[in-house]
């Protein structure tokens, strides 16, 4: 594999104490008791050297082979992080009552640009650990190549699955001299996809071929215009009166 091959890829993660913390199985998910319902398990797809997955997995992805299964530890350092203490602050209960965060332990909570767990609430103050946490954590990683996708317009489709998963598979593609992608009704309202687009058009770019992107969005006529419009077309023309 290569900087820039765009793969489908099943993997496990876990924790060096055997805790599975990611996976693209659902299965694995319910079994180790971190399935998420919002999270959609199936084989990933990604671009080698995009930056989305970490970067000793992606190293570890460029010395396999499609179909053969690896495995790859990360130390903290090349992982999630070692765990800072500077990173751990101790806030004052007001401060939450000024922000009207109500503390619970094991809390996720934003402070300012930060997300941060609480890991402690005693009277009149609350310890926040902003650490990421699996910061101090080795990682292993056990993954399989299932495909390194070939053809153009299927690279197409998987650049805008990676950038918006949601009825990736009803986007129309035409693939000539131009690029035109036509966009399913779902995206038009979607508040994510002004973003998407042009993350679409990037990768586009950068990672299949220097063209111009046309999207193209299609808004049909009203069902009851489309009915008279045919009533109208199916009207007979009179025919003219014969003359003496």
């Amino acid at each position: 594999m290569e900087n820039g091959d765009i793969i489908k890829l099943q993997f496990d993660s876990f924790t060096d104490d055997g805790k599975l913390v990611e996976t693209t199985d659902e299965k694995k998910a319910k079994d180790a008791g971190i399935y998420d319902e919002h999270t959609v398990y199936k084989p990933m797809l990604t671009i080698i050297g995009s930056g989305r997955l970490l970067k000793g997995f992606e190293e570890s992805l460029k010395t396999a082979n499609v179909g053969e299964e690896k495995e790859v530890i990360l130390p903290p350092e090349e992982a999630f992080g070692v765990r800072d203490t500077n990173n751990v602050r101790v806030m004052s209960m007001r401060e939450f009552e000024r922000k009207e965060i109500e503390p619970e332990l094991g809390k996720i909570v934003k402070i300012g640009d930060k997300y941060g767990r609480i890991v402690t609430i005693s009277p009149g103050r609350v310890v926040v650990d902003f650490n990421h946490p699996l910061a101090g954590k080795s990682i292993k990683y056990q993954y399989k190549i299932l495909e390194k996708i070939e053809n153009e317009e299927d690279k197409i489709r998987a650049i805008i699955e990676i950038n918006f998963s949601k009825d990736a598979d009803k986007f129309k593609i035409e693939n000539g001299e131009e690029i035109i992608i036509t966009i399913p009704d779902s995206a038009k309202i979607d508040d994510n996809w002004p973003l998407a687009k042009f993350a679409i058009v990037g990768s586009i770019r950068e990672y299949i071929a220097n063209k111009t992107v046309v999207i193209k969005e299609i808004f049909e006529k009203r069902a009851e215009e489309k009915k008279e419009e045919n009533k109208e077309e199916n009207k007979e023309e009179p025919k003219e009166q014969a003359t003496s």
